[in-house]
């Protein structure tokens, strides 16, 4: 049996037929995700939605034509963001990205629009001290807590382009109207395809779903002005969400699951493992039985476990930042544009049209360059996220300003976070296993050194090249297996 499988990424709407019977995914297809709209505000990052479904559509066609006997689809795709639906299923925004920056501006109150979130719904709780936050009054105090549990129970989810904190930006800058639809790029993408509204599913709803209800926040949406809109009945994953004929092949579409999740999937990550996923960005975490908040943000995983994570830390979108500072000059320029990493992620060789890739040279230097860069110090937290939102090059004498002490200081920046911040997510690092995927560390063996320096169990690293393509196989399977007769 042949299933379809779609990934709507970041930087690539990726697709395959998934052999259920074999374990295989194959025949891959490509179309690059949109560019932002230009024209827009520093810091905003908006797509055309049907433009995305556009592309999908040619996606889904393409592999109908290798594989027509497929009968359901199987979708993950980026995470956070949001796009607005009215009750016609029309969309009423573009998609606002996960990489928008927008609720970062100044508010009317004072403090960003991020601030203002955090004041209605409650601080994030203090880990370290047995008491949240010391408080004037009794009532003041008791109204807090319960607000900071708000939070908690979102999964400590509160960055810049989440769905929560741009839906607050679009309510406060333009009133949405009342029985809008919010709605995953994945979701919107089924809906667009089928002619429903969009339904989320529980990994995809990060900081919108209460971990200890297994069902949405209304307190926290009223808390935002949100309550008025129509979020509808989240999605199970068993079962599809809504069907569409693309053609002539009609097609069950199962709802969009978080990327993360399938590519941690894919990777083979097991209770008892601990996880380094470098990619564009990157994340530490790990599985639990039970919802255990901590100072890290907290998810849904599968067949009832959940993800601890700590994520948007820097990785091949702060060093693109860096490849372009160094090869400005030569016309090289290294571009984030917020498409992903193919600069670190693959390394095409020179032709006529196109100069060698500078990864191969940057790699080696590195790896060349002394324990220490010499002193040379590199943060690379460029973007919004745990280590802040500015970096840093530090330490820089004439011996040590090199392409290869500096790449070095970055990835020995990268390997001393993901060693802090796996002590912060597994205080007593009794993990059984660090499972490292996305690809970044085989493209660089010098970052997998370092890392496995800094961490005495055993390292495995996921041998697979599709790790989101292979999590929905793994959920395919699963899902077949409970419905063998569908």
């Amino acid at each position: 049996m042949q299933c379809l499988g779609l990934d709507i990424g970041s930087s690539s709407i990726k697709g395959a037929i998934l052999d259920l019977a074999t374990g295989q995914v194959h025949s891959i297809v490509k179309e690059s995700f949109p560019d932002p709209l230009p024209g827009l505000p520093t810091g905003w990052f908006e797509i055309d939605p049907l433009e995305v479904v556009a592309r999908t559509r040619r996606v889904i066609s393409q592999l109908i034509a290798l594989a027509p006997e497929a009968s359901s689809l199987f979708l993950c795709g980026q995470m956070g963001g949001v796009v607005g639906v009215d009750s016609t299923n029309r969309p009423i925004t573009n998609y606002l990205s996960w990489r928008d920056q927008r609720t970062l501006a100044p508010h009317r109150s004072g403090g960003t629009f991020l601030d203002e979130i955090q004041r209605l719904i409650g601080p994030l709780p203090d880990f370290e001290s047995p008491q949240t936050v010391a408080f004037r009054s009794a009532d003041e105090r008791t109204f807090a807590e319960r607000k900071a549990t708000v939070i908690t129970r979102l999964g400590n989810e509160l960055k810049p382009g989440s769905a929560t904190s741009l839906l607050f930006w679009l309510q406060q800058s333009t009133p949405l109207p009342s029985g809008v639809r919010p709605a995953s790029m994945g979701d919107f993408v089924i809906s667009q395809l089928s002619g429903s509204l969009p339904r989320m599913e529980r990994t995809q709803a990060i900081g919108l779903v209460d971990l200890s209800l297994d069902d949405w926040n209304p307190e926290a949406f009223q808390s935002l002005g949100l309550g008025h809109l129509d979020w509808g009945q989240l999605a199970p994953l068993e079962t599809p969400v809504a069907h569409c004929t693309i053609d002539g092949r009609p097609l069950a579409l199962h709802p969009t699951l978080g990327d993360q999740q399938c590519a941690l999937r894919g990777a083979g990550l097991q209770l008892g493992d601990l996880s380094i996923n470098v990619s564009t960005g990157s994340q530490v975490s790990c599985l639990t039985r039970e919802f255990t908040p901590g100072p890290y943000q907290s998810r849904y995983f599968f067949n009832g476990t959940y993800l601890n994570t700590i994520t948007h830390l820097p990785a091949g979108r702060s060093l693109n930042a860096l490849l372009a500072l160094v090869t400005e000059l030569n016309g090289r320029r290294g571009s984030d544009k917020g498409q992903g990493t193919s600069d670190t992620e693959s390394t095409p060789p020179a032709s006529n049209s196109q100069p060698a890739s500078p990864w191969p040279y940057i790699a080696q230097a590195a790896a060349a360059a002394p324990d220490g860069a010499a002193g040379l110090l590199c943060g690379l937290g460029f973007f919004d996220g745990p280590l802040g939102r500015e970096g840093h090059i530090t330490g820089i004498t004439t011996e040590n300003l090199t392409i290869g002490h500096l790449f070095r200081a970055a990835f020995e920046s990268m390997a001393q976070t993901y060693a802090r911040l796996a002590r912060t997510l597994w205080p007593s690092g009794d993990w059984q296993r660090v499972v490292l995927s996305g690809g970044l560390t085989q493209s660089v063996p010098i970052l997998r050194d370092l890392i496995e320096r800094r961490f005495p169990s055993q390292i495995v690293e996921s041998p697979a090249t599709e790790e989101t393509l292979l999590g929905l196989l793994d959920v395919a399977r699963e899902v077949s297996s409970l419905h063998p007769n569908r």
